[in-house]
């Protein structure tokens, strides 16, 4: 089983009003040195050993479903799953 850890974040040319409004929060709270927020999502997913190329196989599952490419940029890591 592989586990595959997907970062999906909003393209920097697109504004993060989510992201502003913690920043403004932070400066609030003292944190002035905080320059930036971008806010994103994180998904995990559990996919089984059968799957030939997993790397094509999770783009094209982001590509279809999990990111909205127009306004979204996304990465992933794939690591061996720990079995409990």
């Amino acid at each position: 089983m592989k586990k595959v850890n997907i970062y999906v974040t909003l393209r920097e040319s697109v504004l993060d009003p989510q992201g502003s409004a913690v920043m403004g929060s932070l400066h609030k709270m003292g944190y002035a040195e905080v320059k930036d927020v971008r806010i994103g999502k994180y998904l995990e997913l559990v996919i089984s050993d059968e799957v030939q190329d997993i790397d094509a196989h999770v783009n094209e599952m982001c590509q279809k479903l999990l990111t909205n490419t127009v306004i979204e940029d996304y990465r992933f890591e794939i690591e061996e799953a720990v079995s409990q």
